[in-house]
């Protein structure tokens, strides 16, 4: 081998334990490698789900799989579905498109590590242990991205996109009571300890309120008996808790809508303190039954009507069903609306000022003009032009000069 491949071999020999010496001194969380969007879960089975926690500490919301549906642990009370679908579709939507570290030592410094973690999700199987998760860490010092981890991996990404996962309990629960439309609504009755009243809709189709036994003396606030009237309408509750876990109510009110379809619900309600507490049910009050008689044939009419029937006995027994084991919570805004005493919804008629009689001025007539009595003549001086007939005429009764 001649002297200038040896020259080159030696060159090149030491370039590469320069570049060894410095690969060596940077630290692991400064080295990256572009792998190309990717996804951070992949092969997430939701039926192998037994359990979900989010958050960590104090913040950590606890969801459990019993039978065919998930309950909010905290709370004890069902979880909602789409609330559940929702919070898997987002931790399973993460992509990473660059490796920033592998090593766990960087997690706390990424605020990685389950104590300063700014978001967690973590999945259990029925045995306890993890089944998988994400960590979410700090935004990037410079530049955009989020940093991110699988919980069954020290291996940090780096992400565009990071998700806001939410702690509270009653954020994967469906808040809603009651969603019912006005036009579906055909009375109401109000009843508190000291009296009744039922407000009724317009029969002419419009959207305004009459009052049975209105008193003649008063008239209807509408804007107020509008509000009794639709407060079923986007009713949610704050909080909710078993009847055990509550002592010492006194459910004195009650609210009572009656549908068209002859669905009737029923609310009742305590106050205690400054909340007002709710129980719920609902009833099928007609006595209208569906029979199906083989070989007859409907029309499409007809088909239409039955559905009609057996869709609102189901949803009274639906809402029965989810409703009656609990005691709600619910806003004040909605309880008062809920629980107004008649004298709210009544103000005095406007009484008619007492008509003035006008006085009308007589016809005008002709005027006259008035007659001046006489005045005496007073001549003007005598004098050297003035002849003396004159003079006598006009002063008979003095001597001629």
């Amino acid at each position: 081998m001649s002297n200038q491949k040896l020259g080159v071999l030696a060159v090149v020999a030491a370039v590469m334990v320069l570049l060894a010496v410095m690969s060596a001194r940077t630290p692991t969380a400064k080295r990256a490698k572009l792998s190309g969007p990717a996804y951070l879960i992949q092969g997430l089975d939701p039926s192998s789900i037994a359990s979900i926690t989010v958050g960590h500490g104090k913040d950590e919301v606890k969801i459990d799989r019993r039978s065919n549906q998930f309950i909010v642990s905290d709370i004890n009370y069902p979880a909602d579905a789409k609330q559940i679908n929702d919070l898997i579709s987002k931790t399973l939507d993460i992509k990473t498109g660059e490796l920033y570290t592998t090593e766990a030592k960087n997690h706390e410094e990424l605020e990685l590590t389950e104590e300063k973690a700014r978001g967690m999700v973590r999945f259990f199987k029925a045995d306890g242990t993890l089944l998988t998760g994400v960590v979410v860490g700090k935004s990037r010092e410079s530049g955009q991205g989020t940093y991110v981890r699988q919980a069954t991996s020290d291996d940090v990404f780096l992400t565009d996109e990071a998700p806001w996962f939410r702690t509270r309990a009653l954020d994967y629960v469906n808040q809603e009571i009651t969603s019912i439309q006005r036009e579906d609504v055909n009375a109401v009755t109000v009843t508190t300890p000291r009296e009744s009243y039922t407000l009724r809709a317009e029969k002419s189709g419009g959207d305004g309120v009459l009052l049975d036994g209105l008193p003649a003396d008063k008239k209807l606030k509408d804007s107020e008996a509008k509000s009794v009237f639709t407060a079923l309408q986007g009713l949610r509750f704050d909080d909710v808790n078993s009847p055990s876990q509550i002592e010492g109510l006194n459910f004195d009110h009650k609210y009572v809508a009656r549908l068209d379809d002859s669905t009737e619900y029923t609310l009742e309600l305590a106050k205690k303190g400054d909340k007002t507490y709710l129980k719920a049910r609902a009833v099928y009050t007609s006595p209208t039954k569906v029979t199906i008689n083989p070989g007859q044939v409907d029309s499409p009419e007809e088909l239409k009507k039955k559905e009609a029937i057996l869709l609102a006995q189901e949803g009274a027994q639906r809402f029965t069903l989810r409703h009656k084991a609990w005691v709600y919570e619910i806003p004040d805004w909605k309880a008062k609306y809920l629980t107004k005493p008649q004298s709210d919804l009544l103000e005095d008629k406007e009484e008619k000022p007492a008509e003035v009689p006008v006085d009308t001025p007589p016809p005008a007539e002709t005027l006259t003009p008035a007659v001046l009595p006489s005045q005496p003549v007073v001549p003007p001086p005598a004098g050297p032009n003035r002849p003396a007939e004159v003079l006598q005429a006009a002063e008979p009764n003095e001597p001629v000069q």
